[in-house]
């Protein structure tokens, strides 16, 4: 008789266990190794032209030496690192792509929006699978119907006979 109590027991915490919200990602390490995200490339230090005139130090500002990925993707691909200033004016060539995009509008809350209907939509497709007895990384269960088959897009685009060369070749 003991051993069928301690076996609920154990199923019951078991239970309870696999009811806790993970979130949709379980992104964890696979082992007690380094990260590697951790570790930021820095730029070569360079050495002035000349030790009288240095420029003034800006307390809270960057150095030459801190990584800019963006901006340093953006001159690689032939493009000026300038424009990626937030304040800087809209370009005279980006305007009408401007004026068409914002035609019906520009809500100030759409990223609060979207994560509130996102939120909802998770629920909605969750309410059985929040009971698991492993962690389980949900996002492709979730996002399932939403997913796009590169193949089959692929040969859809080659059946109306849209070339696309970037893509491998149909096996």
């Amino acid at each position: 008789m003991r051993m069928p109590r301690a076996l609920l027991a154990l199923t019951l915490v078991a239970a309870v266990a696999g009811c806790s919200n993970i979130g949709l990602r379980n992104l964890q390490p696979p082992g007690p190794g380094p990260d590697e995200f951790s570790v930021l490339p820095v730029k070569p230090l360079t050495q002035p032209q000349d030790y009288a005139f240095l420029p003034a130090p800006t307390p809270g500002g960057s150095n030459l030496t801190d990584p800019t990925p963006t901006a340093d993707a953006v001159v690689a691909l032939g493009g000026n690192a300038a424009a990626l200033n937030p304040n800087a004016a809209i370009p005279s060539s980006d305007a009408a792509l401007v004026t068409a995009s914002s035609r019906y509008g520009v809500p100030s809350n759409t990223r609060q929006a979207v994560d509130t209907e996102d939120a909802e939509f998770r629920r909605k497709q969750g309410r059985l699978t929040r009971l698991r007895l492993f962690k389980v990384d949900r996002y492709s269960q979730v996002y399932q119907r939403q997913a796009l088959d590169a193949n089959a897009q692929n040969e859809a685009a080659r059946s109306q006979g849209i070339e696309t060369p970037s893509a491998p070749p149909a096996q």
